[in-house]
């Protein structure tokens, strides 16, 4: 009888929480979380997708429609129309995924990416890059900082993902939906990638119109970055030569590391971390979209590059070197997020082995469930079902972005590029369905052959 009564009550729970209303003629999911315990494994997967993709609808930047940077439950009007590129990126797969799951209607959602592209088509650019930060009210470029006013390739290619889920999810729909599917397809294709090379054998970072290449950031060796080059690649109006890709990226093959942490190999040379890992988003950003499944080339295997990376970051919390209390099997993920400062304030750092500070990152064990799943699994049901945690770490849009067992401490925010690779990268485990868009757009798969690359899991 009370497993009867359990599923009944979720049935009830999915059917009255999921649905939608409308205000200010805007579809709203419903903010109070139900935690309903004991769940099954696809009930918890479920519910954590859904709140963690209210932070791309609910709390969307109001005139774009895009992605706010960050959100303060406390302070609801910190930084209310500061638009993220690259987390945009994320939350465009991410509605994708709410479409499919029945977050919300086709209808509904179309009409939400009109406003968003046709937002970005207006929005600054710069030889066709986006700003890292935008302002959601005139689409006029917000610096990041004094001398980084003008492209941002990296979070570009990272939104860029996202628009070539969108067409190739639109490109056989309704007319509107092809409009749509055309409109992601022309501000793609916009980029102009080689720009970015200065001429080089090699990409870089930023360029802006007052100050050129002054931060001169190459894109070398392993971090968040692959998809650019797989972006630059598969360019079919601007694209950048292989060479770039060998010489810089894989730094003419020295981004190899035969190093091994608790005895899983870490593969590559992680950027600043040698013969350790950098924090978890490494093994996210590139991936909502590009599988690692099946995806070699002559430097690695990428899915074993990836799911041992989420095995050494496990592997880490459960050994606990620093001694943080509360750090177990089921607690665990480190990655860049809101951290706790030394004299308490908030601050932000990209935690990893090499600068653990006892703040975990829900985001990193959630967004490795296609690497690790059990582990992955046992996170989850920490954050949502752990009588001493769940009340204070899930909010209005899911978890919060960081908290500390050893310092009592839960920080009532939420930003972008966080939240964003939760729901996508679940649904590839769950059903590979972002995965599958992106790989089979033709220009990806010939980007791809272009830079050595091929594909077990889709044929190429």
């Amino acid at each position: 009888m009370k497993n009867i009564f359990r599923t009944l009550f979720v049935v009830h729970f999915l059917t009255i929480s999921c649905s939608c209303t409308k205000s200010d003629d805007v579809a709203v999911i419903d903010d109070d979380p139900i935690i309903v315990t004991p769940m099954s494994d696809q009930e918890i997967l479920d519910l954590v997708q859904r709140d963690a993709f209210k932070y791309f609808w609910n709390y969307a930047e109001t005139n774009s429609k895009l992605a706010r940077e960050r959100y303060h439950v406390e302070e609801v009007s910190v930084d209310q129309n500061l638009v993220a590129t690259g987390g945009s990126g994320f939350g465009l797969m991410t509605i994708l995924v709410g479409i499919e799951r029945g977050f919300v209607t086709r209808a509904e959602a179309v009409g939400r990416l009109q406003t968003a592209l046709t937002f970005l088509e207006n929005a600054d650019r710069f030889h066709g890059a986006w700003s890292h930060w935008i302002n959601g009210t005139n689409g006029n470029v917000v610096p990041f900082g004094t001398i980084d006013n003008g492209g941002d390739l990296v979070e570009t290619s990272f939104l860029c993902q996202g628009l070539i889920c969108i067409r190739e999810y639109f490109k056989n729909g309704t007319p509107e939906e092809q409009a749509l599917a055309l409109k992601a397809d022309d501000l793609w294709k916009g980029v102009e990638w080689s720009w970015y090379t200065k001429g080089e054998n090699a990409m870089y970072w930023h360029w802006s119109p007052n100050y050129e290449w002054q931060l001169n950031f190459k894109l070398e060796g392993y971090n968040e970055c692959l998809i650019t080059y797989v972006m630059g690649a598969a360019s079919p109006t601007h694209p950048i030569p292989a060479a770039a890709y060998h010489q810089a990226w894989a730094r003419n093959g020295n981004i190899t590391h035969p190093g091994m942490r608790y005895n899983i190999p870490v593969v590559f040379n992680y950027n600043g971390a040698t013969g350790n890992v950098g924090p978890m988003f490494w093994s996210h950003y590139s991936y909502l979209g590009l599988d690692p499944r099946g995806l070699t080339d002559q430097y690695a295997n990428y899915f074993t590059l990836t799911q041992n990376h989420a095995k050494i970051m496990h592997a880490y919390s459960v050994a606990n070197p620093v001694g943080w209390n509360g750090y177990s099997d089921a607690c665990w993920g480190l990655t860049a997020s809101y951290t706790r400062n030394s004299n308490g304030s908030v601050g932000y750092t990209d935690h990893k082995p090499g600068n653990d500070r006892g703040v975990i990152t829900p985001t990193a064990a959630l967004s490795s469930f296609p690497y690790t799943p059990v582990e992955s699994m046992k996170a989850l049901r920490f954050f949502y079902e752990n009588p001493e945690w769940k009340d204070r770490l899930i909010g209005v849009a899911g978890p919060y972005d960081a908290f500390s067992p050893h310092h009592n401490w839960v920080t009532k925010r939420y930003l972008a590029i966080d939240q964003g690779t939760i729901v996508p990268m679940i649904e590839n485990y769950r059903t590979g369905f972002l995965w599958n868009l992106f790989m089979n757009a033709p220009e990806v798969q010939e980007g791809l052959e272009t830079l050595g690359f091929s594909s077990s899991q889709h044929g190429f």
